[in-house]
């Protein structure tokens, strides 16, 4: 070795060192020569590296003889069952060598660049061992490179499988836990390459290949809210609905295909996950419904022969699609089962929850569905309730409801089907107090004979039989959700005799750590019973329960067993995320919503039992107080709510009105427009009549006229007469306009003296009435001008009489002109035929405009009473919310009195911005503890 460093360092012929660099690289495969070439050689094949950069074949050797230096894999034979333990330490210190020079790893980076395959792959297998032994400081230094992790990704670009395969494996180790390289790593595109290479090789058909880009793709994108959104506002979420197309024969999948699409499945619930922020994993949903990809993994959990471990994984992701997002939880609702008679997909799920025979983890996987189904969701829960009902439960018994499963469950012989259908139902009764008042009508028929009990008291009657312990915890907190914030259920449980003396007695005794766990539930329900109790039953008010638990117990023994839940290790565990995961059925033992309720009640319960009656008493009345105070705040929001609805309304119609009457008004002025136009052409056409005129009277004297000619005149006189009386109306129907706006004139000054406050608003429509003056002003010129007109054709009439006379004196003498007295003649008609039609078209626009006034001064008076109405409407609301601000102003005056007095007496009191946003606070706070869990 000593030799061949020597060859490599001093020789002057190519060929000498890459022959030496090929022994050293032999060498360097045996672990036993691995530690002395790497010692000896590092420093001479960097120089290598550095300098002959010309020749890729010695490139090749030295990065292989590196990578075999650095790397751990050795050949199977070399192993021995000590060895790995040094081996380890060894590549990670030759590594730690290699990258104290941080040149080298950007040496590394240029040679990767090398399109040269010798160079190229040797390179990458190289960079990728680095990656691998001391993976952060190796990142850190590609990160601070120029381009480093541009240059890497056009790895998967290469035509060559192979480097483009370890090009994947390269980036998997490149993108572990490193936020900022991922995020550059997605922004130069690597979601389209790597889909594309999933599809190139098949989808979940496909090899290694596939498993190695989904590893890649799932580095990218968990606990990655950046690259979550850039990949769902890229459309990638779509191109993944193909992975998840099975076929009807589902048997003799390969291992390599379980794996593919396993792996599949989690990347679609590390998009959904319930520990991303609530607006991305929601828009996530929606966009997996929108593309099918839900309805598409509904398929998979309805199909036969799918391997186990896959259809468990995928009822836990469409748990994870499905959870807290309404549609995808209708949608669910709605999917059935391929049996006969259909079965909704829930009860054969649930079918499979209560089966002992079922695998543990399978059982865990369609509790959490049933869990997400219900979260967020009052509809389902609603439904799954209603199935217990006595009014809704199927009769005939043809079909088996979620509800008859449930409590099936609740009282088998399993203990695991006690604990998983008592969570069930605590989740399906989860913060909707109307359920859990419903729930408290459910009768069971325990045997023939019996009467029936109720569900409630039967889950007391299992508790007091001392079953298993994983039963009595479920039962237990199925008891503390079902009467946490709900009075009714409180009483009627507190109504059963029994009941307070079995959790006193179990509270009390001193019994081994198994049944601590039991105790501290007992206590929990004890102290509900206190805290929501409303004091209805005499025997066990408030009071007296705490006199019970100070002689019987103790108050700081009851404290004491009350903190034994939360100190215990499984809720702990449970209390981290939302998935009931378990190592053992014996470990179920917790719920994560249970938790929260713990961690709510724990605090206010302990206070509770050391208050003293006094001040539950002036606690009592400052809630009732309160409440009374919220109701009155309430009644007027209401009230207040509905005046500026109707405000909203009025001021709608207002807008909508003046819309039309803007409208009406642009008609108007379009309508002036056209008059304009109609007077323009009228006054051509006079000028046009004039030319005529002048025209026939310079050639009348050398023309004879004939019989057909006095016929014409005779009918002109005709015209004539119907005009005059065509005229004589138009003028006698102007006079009744004329009164109408002198009327209108009269009522408008008459309400101007009266109502000067409206005076704006009617304002326009006085101008609207002006408008229209203006235009019948027009109108009367235009009927002077028409009488104008009708006065010079009758000049023309007397003209043609004359011309008549004259012309029967000398008719004799004719003869010379008879060819040319015709031709004018035939004109002459002509042109008395085209004066007469368009006489009558302007008669006709006349009639049109007449009516086009009078329907827009009847418009303008709608308008203006609607107007006055909405005004006066309008005045009357505002008055009345004057009122209730008032009365509002008098309700915070009293209050903030009662708060004084209640401060003085040391009662705590609530701001009243505290008692107005509680709700509110509630919710963000449990957004908060599950975005922590």
């Amino acid at each position: 070795i000593q030799k061949l460093c020597d060859r490599v360092a001093s020789s002057t012929l190519l060929d000498d060192r890459r022959d030496a660099v090929r022994a050293l690289k032999s060498l360097s495969k045996a672990s036993k020569y691995r530690l002395e070439v790497g010692i000896q050689a590092m420093e001479h094949l960097i120089h290598v590296l550095q300098t002959d950069r010309s020749d890729s074949e010695i490139i090749g050797y030295a990065l292989d003889t590196l990578y075999n230096v650095i790397s751990n894999d050795l050949e199977e034979e070399e192993q021995e069952e000590n060895l790995p333990k040094q081996v380890d330490d060894l590549g990670s210190q030759f590594t730690e060598i290699f990258i104290k020079q941080q040149e080298n790893v950007t040496l590394l980076l240029t040679l990767v660049e090398e399109f040269d395959f010798h160079v190229r792959w040797p390179g990458v297998k190289l960079l990728t061992s680095l990656l691998k032994q001391q993976g952060p400081q190796v990142q850190q230094i590609i990160l601070v490179s120029p381009m480093g992790v541009s240059r890497l990704m056009d790895l998967l670009a290469d035509s060559r499988e192979v480097i483009r395969n370890d090009g994947v494996l390269l980036l998997q180790q490149l993108t572990k836990s490193n936020a900022a390289i991922q995020k550059i790593v997605a922004f130069e595109n690597a979601f389209e390459r790597l889909l594309d290479i999933i599809t190139e090789e098949g989808n979940s058909d496909g090899g290694i290949v596939v498993e190695d880009c989904l590893l890649l793709l799932q580095n990218l994108l968990k606990n990655n809210n950046s690259n979550q959104n850039f990949f769902k506002e890229g459309s990638y979420i779509q191109r993944m609905k193909p992975w998840f197309e099975v076929g009807d024969d589902n048997c003799g999948w390969s291992a390599q295909k379980v794996t593919n699409l396993h792996l599949m499945l989690q990347l679609v619930r590390v998009l959904v996950s319930p520990t991303n922020p609530p607006g991305a994993t929601s828009s996530c949903q929606k966009a997996m419904f929108h593309c099918g990809l839900l309805q598409q993994l509904c398929t998979i959990l309805m199909a036969t022969g799918v391997p186990a471990d896959i259809l468990t994984e995928t009822i836990n992701t469409v748990s994870e699609v499905i959870r807290g997002c309404q549609m995808n939880q209708d949608y669910f609702a709605s999917v059935n089962a391929p049996s006969n008679p259909p079965r909704p997909a829930i009860v054969v799920l649930l079918m499979s929850m209560v089966n002992e025979r079922q695998p543990f983890v399978l059982r865990c996987a369609v509790l959490y569905c049933f869990q997400c189904f219900l979260y967020k969701n009052q509809k389902g829960q609603g439904e799954i309730v209603s199935t217990l009902l006595p009014s809704t439960i199927d009769a005939t018994g043809n079909s088996v409801s979620a509800g008859q499963l449930l409590c099936g469950g609740l009282f088998s012989t399993d203990s695991l089907s006690n604990w998983c259908a008592a969570v069930a139902l605590a989740h399906a009764l989860q913060e909707n107090a109307t359920l859990k008042e419903q729930l408290l009508r459910v009768q069971l028929a325990t045997s023939i004979g019996n009467p029936p009990v109720s569900l409630l008291q039967q889950c007391t009657n299992i508790l007091s039989q001392g079953s298993k312990v994983q039963t009595r915890v479920g039962l237990l907190m199925l008891l503390c959700t079902w009467l946490s914030n709900c009075s009714i259920a409180v009483t009627h449980f507190l109504h059963n005799p029994a009941n307070i003396p079995f959790l006193t007695g179990q509270i009390a005794e001193n019994l081994g750590e198994e049944e601590q766990l039991v105790q501290g539930l007992c206590a929990l329900l004890l102290g509900i019973s206190i805290y929501y109790n409303d004091n209805s039953l005499e025997n066990y008010r408030k009071e007296k329960l705490k006199q019970l638990i100070e002689k019987r117990i103790g108050r700081e023994n009851f404290v004491e067993k009350l903190g034994f839940i939360s100190k215990h290790e499984l809720y702990s565990r449970a209390a981290q995320k939302p998935q009931p995961s378990f190592s053992s059925p014996d470990h179920m033992m917790f719920d994560h919503e249970f938790t929260k309720l713990v961690k709510e009640l724990e605090g206010v319960i302990s206070k509770a039992i050391y208050k003293s009656s006094e001040e539950d008493k002036k606690e009592e009345e400052v809630k009732k107080t309160l409440e009374q105070h919220d109701n009155i705040v309430t009644h007027y929001k209401k009230v207040i709510r509905e005046q500026d609805q109707e405000l909203e309304e009025l001021k709608q119609r207002v807008n909508t009105l003046t819309s039309q009457n803007e409208q009406l008004q642009a008609t108007v002025t379009q309508q002036v427009s056209q008059i304009q136009q109609h007077k323009d052409q009228y006054n051509l056409l006079k000028v046009q009549l004039g030319k005529d005129a002048q025209h026939h009277n310079s050639h009348s004297d050398t023309f004879q006229m004939n019989g057909i000619q006095v016929e014409e005149v005779s009918k002109l006189k005709e015209e004539l007469e119907e005009w005059k009386n065509k005229h004589e109306l138009l003028q006698g129907q102007l006079r009744e306009k004329d009164s109408v706006i002198e009327k209108l004139k009269s009522s408008q000054l008459e309400l101007g003296t009266t109502e000067q406050s409206s005076q704006t608003s009617r304002s326009g429509g006085l101008e609207h009435n002006n408008e229209l003056q203006k235009e019948l002003e027009m109108l009367r010129t235009q009927v002077q001008l028409q009488s104008a007109e009708i006065s010079k054709l009758q000049l023309e009439n007397q003209k043609l009489q004359v011309t008549n006379t004259s012309a029967d004196s000398v008719l004799g003498d004719s003869g010379a002109t008879a060819a040319n007295s015709s031709e004018s003649e035939g004109r002459l008609q002509q042109e008395i035929k085209e004066l007469k039609s368009e006489v009558k078209a302007l008669s006709e626009e006349k009639e049109s405009l007449k009516q086009h006034l009078d329907s827009s001064s009847s418009t303008v008076a709608i308008l203006q009473d609607e107007k006055s109405k909405l005004q006066q409407e309008v005045a009357e609301s505002k008055k009345e919310q004057d009122d209730l601000l008032v009365l509002l102003a008098d309700q915070d005056q009293k209050l903030s009195a009662l708060k004084i007095k209640l401060k003085d007496l040391g009662v705590p009191v609530e701001d009243e911005d505290d008692i107005e946003s509680g709700d509110q606070g509630d919710e963000d706070e449990d957004g908060d503890e599950e975005e922590q869990d």
